[in-house]
């Protein structure tokens, strides 16, 4: 057979782990001390551990520990310096801080964000989306306060929230926060701060309009959905020019009220939106302060907003959020935060291929061949090269005997 071009001296584990810069880890660790006083196994261990938790999809610390035995003699590529036992992974990820993983995610985002920017799009608004929402990730433990009734055996299992700000063009996360599964969604607004002249894109569960009154006042713009049993006064009524979508039913202009305890304090002015839906034979309200903006776009923005629950079900779908390596929130946290990163690295080598690949089957593939060593790029790049040649045939051969 002719020479190949798929073979490797790395394995496929270690070329992913190249994707991660060394320097960028050593950062980390002397910003936040996560090594003091740790005398094996240090945060790059552990990075690296939990890593391989999220690619080889492992669901018990058994399952690590004895799968990180294959490892031995392949670790000069990513210097893993300590294969971990059970109580030792165990005790990192309860004691160890998952802030650090936090840290190398924002790091490596930043580091990746010329490859995960797209500015090829249809509208230069697209390139201003950031869209925000939030899902639930189920526990085997009441660790953190969930939703719903309260189960006749007494048994409660927990939730965690994760809320989530995502740039439309790099479609990863780019600001995360956990709560528990209670705690109600604009809570996270909050907590971060949205730039100016951005597109915030959030569902209906975010509503609150003293929110959308700040949002005004520091211009920053938003499209989200009005919900049913909002109370205002229509002010104006645009016409619809013949250019715009045929969904588009009505654009005014209404006042909302704006309280404090219990109290109208002012109003606001913002822009009602009524669009058709004839797929599914439903009307949709949106609300927007973009007043100058087509409303068929505005429609269009709003649709964007599901390119995050394609996150979050690649997510779910991938890698293993069903079962955690802890039973305290700390180990959940830098469980959830690995996924972050392992999702982040195929999302990059995705984006780095000339051939269309879908992410599952890229996570499949890795999965199946973490200790080849096989080529990634090239293997992914004409994965039937080579491959495919045809192998003699045991029978022909009998011919030539004596």
């Amino acid at each position: 057979m002719d020479k190949s071009n798929h073979f490797f001296g790395q394995s496929v584990l270690g070329q992913l782990i190249s994707y991660l810069p060394p320097t960028l880890v050593v950062q980390v660790v002397k910003q936040t001390q996560s090594d003091y006083y740790c005398k094996k196994f240090k945060t790059n261990d552990h990075l690296i551990s939990m890593l391989f938790c999220v690619f080889s999809n492992c669901t018990s610390l058994r399952e690590v520990a004895g799968g990180m035995l294959g490892l031995s003699g392949k670790t000069k590529h990513f210097q893993l310096t300590h294969i971990p036992r059970r109580s030792t992974l165990s005790d990192a990820n309860r004691k160890r801080s998952h802030q650090v993983f936090e840290k190398i995610y924002q790091k490596l985002l930043v580091h990746y964000r010329p490859v995960l920017s797209d500015s090829r799009q249809t509208y230069s608004w697209m390139n201003s989306i950031d869209i925000i929402d939030s899902t639930t990730i189920s526990l085997f433990k009441d660790i953190l306060k969930c939703v719903g009734r309260n189960p006749m055996d007494g048994k409660r299992k927990g939730g965690i929230k994760v809320h989530t700000l995502m740039n439309m063009q790099e479609q990863v996360p780019q600001l995360v926060w956990f709560s528990s599964a209670a705690t109600h969604d604009h809570e996270f607004l909050k907590h971060i701060r949205l730039r100016k002249n951005r597109i915030a894109v959030f569902d209906k569960g975010y509503n609150d309009y003293t929110m959308f009154s700040n949002l005004c006042d520091n211009d920053n713009f938003f499209v989200t959905r009005l919900k049913d049993n909002a109370k205002y006064n229509s002010l104006s009524e645009s016409d619809i020019p013949e250019t715009t979508d045929n969904g588009i039913i009505k654009d005014e202009i209404i006042e909302l009220p704006v309280k404090e305890n219990n109290i109208i304090v002012k109003t606001i002015k913002l822009r009602r939106v009524a669009y058709w839906d004839d797929t599914n034979k439903r009307c949709f309200e949106f609300l927007t302060n973009l007043f100058d903006m087509d409303a068929g776009h505005i429609a269009l923005i709003y649709k964007q907003r599901w390119q995050i629950e394609l996150l979050y079900k690649q997510l779910k779908q991938n890698f293993p959020l069903k079962y955690f390596l802890g039973d305290n929130d700390n180990a959940i946290k830098i469980q959830i935060w690995s996924t972050l990163i392992v999702n982040l690295l195929l999302t990059v080598v995705r984006r780095s291929l000339k051939k269309k690949w879908a992410f599952s089957n890229i996570v499949s593939f890795c999965r199946l061949h973490l200790f080849n060593y096989i080529h990634l790029i090239n293997f992914l790049e004409n994965p039937e090269k080579d491959w495919r040649k045809k192998v003699p045939d045991p029978n022909e051969l009998l011919l030539f005997d004596p």
